[in-house]
Parts: structure tokens; C-alpha cells; sequence
């Protein structure tokens, strides 16, 4: 490896690609994290970074990137963010023997407070799939309806939803997605889900091989998530819904209604995806809240 700090982030950077499999999209944020970091302490050690300089950083050089950060308006989930990161590249320069620094891992950073999932009313998610159908172009008004009823009835992320090929239509009992850190689950079809899925691949008006996407543009390219958050945007004004009637909020709506209909934790865990079953647990502080708020609102004692 060449001494220079650049060249190990771009190693490191290779790793999380190649070894890690992360996202496009945590690389890109990882990788700019660091080189912030490195770029802070280029000038807050007076020099260039190299391995040398980077094992003998303190953790006092670590807390000034941070506190520099802040100053710029970083918030605590972005400092937890450039922390991790940070970490990693350090535990990859050990990994590899280039070198070992401990500073990183000694730095406490904020707690961030996890914002609930704002799901939508059942009601509300069934009004924005039937209101997503009515396009006056036919095929792209199945094409909203398929893709909301297929987040909403199968839990999917909005990536997963759009990374379905036509060669997966028509679906069977079940549906196999590839998710984040590129884990595959399989997901029971509902038959609704897997006719709207039916009914709008039968009027795509283009054609394609069945590895091709199939959700599309209007202009034949593959759909970009960018628009169906403007899909749900739309929703939002035409239906009066609220601020939190996204595309996500459909998969939360998914989880929520699943667990208030009787549904087990560790279930939607699986049909979610999640890691952790702690990821999952936050939709029961959801149920916690409507219970309170149903308990206030209803209840002689709750009454103020």
C-alpha cells in the first residue's frame, strides 16, 4: 500500500464495495466522511496525512474534527455517522497491519433519538393506491397502483420495489428481494399484490428482455425513486394526506398494520428485512402511543 492517506482511503473504500458489499449510497457517504476528516487534519496538524501522521493521531485531534463538524451545522446522526466511519477506516488499517490507533474507538459520540415511523391509516393507504390508478395514461395508472399496493401489501423499500425485473412477473407464492448489505429474503404474495403486479405488466407499452427493469418511466427507462416520492407528493394534494404520506411510509404502514392485526415481532422482522429485531421493536412504540392516545381520548380517567 502507498504511504499517502488518500490512497488508503480509496483501499478501504474498495473494501466496503468489494468485501462488505455496501450501498452505492454508504460508500459515497463513508467515503466523504473520511476525506473530511482527513482534509480537517491536514490543517489542523499543519501537514500532509500520512500513515505515520495518522497513527499518531490523539483523541483530542478526533474531538477538534468533531467539534469542527458541529460548528458547521452537523447534527448528532451526522457526527454518529463521520464517527462510524471514521472507525471503520482505522479497523481496516489494522486489519490489513498498516497501522494501530485507538484514538477513534475512545471518542463517545451523541445519541440520536429515533424518530417513529409515521405510518398511514389503513383507510388513507387504500385512498392513495386507488387514487395512483387514476392516470390518463392507462398503463402508467396501473403502473402507481402496482407499485403502491406492492409496498404496502408486500412491505418492500422503494429500491427493492423498483429493482423488480419483468422476468418476475407473474410472481408466485412467494418473492425473493435482495435488501440492504445485499440480503436475500423471500416475501409471501398476497393475491392482490401479485394481480396488480399481473395487470400492469400486461400494458407496458414497451418491450424488453425479462431481466429489464419492470417499472418504467413514461418514456420507456427505468423508474427512478425520485419519482415516486413526486408520485406520493401528488397523493398528498389530490388526497389531503399528510406530510408523512411518502413512499416509505407505505412499508411502514405495512408493519404497523400487520403487528396491530395480531402479527409477531419476530415475523415482520423477517418480512421487513431488518438486521435487528431492535429495529423492528420501534413499531410497537407506535401501538404504545395509539394505545395512550385511544386511553386519553376514551377513557373516563383519561379525560382531562
Amino acid at each position: 500500500m502507498e504511504d499517502g492517506a488518500e490512497a488508503l482511503r480509496k483501499s478501504w473504500l474498495a473494501m466496503l464495495a468489494h468485501e462488505r458489499r455496501a450501498s452505492p449510497h454508504t460508500i459515497r457517504a463513508y467515503g466523504d466522511d473520511v476525506a473530511r476528516f482527513l482534509g480537517f487534519q491536514a490543517q489542523h496538524v499543519g501537514g500532509a496525512v500520512t500513515q505515520k501522521r495518522l497513527a499518531k493521531l490523539m483523541p483530542a485531534d478526533i474531538r477538534a474534527f468533531i467539534s469542527s463538524r458541529r460548528s458547521e451545522g452537523l447534527g448528532a446522526g451526522g457526527v454518529q455517522r463521520a464517527m462510524a466511519a471514521v472507525r471503520s477506516f482505522y479497523k481496516f488499517l489494522a486489519r490489513e497491519g498498516v497501522l494501530e490507533n485507538a484514538a477513534a474507538r475512545s471518542i463517545r459520540t451523541p445519541r440520536v433519538r429515533r424518530a417513529l415511523p409515521r405510518p398511514l391509516s389503513v383507510e388513507d393507504a387504500g385512498r392513495a393506491i386507488t387514487e395512483a390508478g387514476e392516470h390518463k395514461l392507462e398503463w402508467m395508472g396501473a403502473r402507481d397502483a402496482a407499485l403502491l399496493t406492492l409496498l404496502y401489501g408486500a412491505g418492500l423499500r422503494i429500491s427493492e420495489a423498483l429493482g423488480l425485473k419483468r422476468g418476475d412477473v407473474p410472481l408466485g407464492a412467494t418473492l425473493s428481494v435482495v435488501g440492504k448489505g445485499r440480503k436475500e429474503r423471500s416475501i409471501p404474495v398476497l393475491p392482490l399484490v401479485a394481480q396488480a403486479l399481473a395487470d400492469y405488466a400486461a400494458q407496458i407499452p414497451f418491450s424488453g428482455p425479462p431481466s429489464s427493469p419492470l417499472f418504467l418511466s413514461r418514456r420507456g427507462l427505468s423508474m427512478s425513486a425520485r419519482e415516486a416520492q413526486l408520485l406520493m407528493q401528488k397523493l398528498r394534494g389530490a388526497l389531503g394526506l399528510a406530510e408523512r404520506a411518502t413512499p416509505h411510509a407505505m412499508r411502514h404502514s405495512f408493519a404497523t398494520h400487520i403487528l396491530q392485526g395480531g402479527g409477531d415481532l419476530r415475523s415482520v422482522q423477517e418480512l421487513l428485512g431488518h438486521a435487528s429485531l431492535s429495529t423492528t421493536q420501534i413499531y410497537t412504540a407506535i401501538d404504545t402511543r395509539q394505545l395512550l392516545e385511544t386511553y386519553e381520548n376514551a377513557h373516563p380517567r383519561g379525560r382531562r
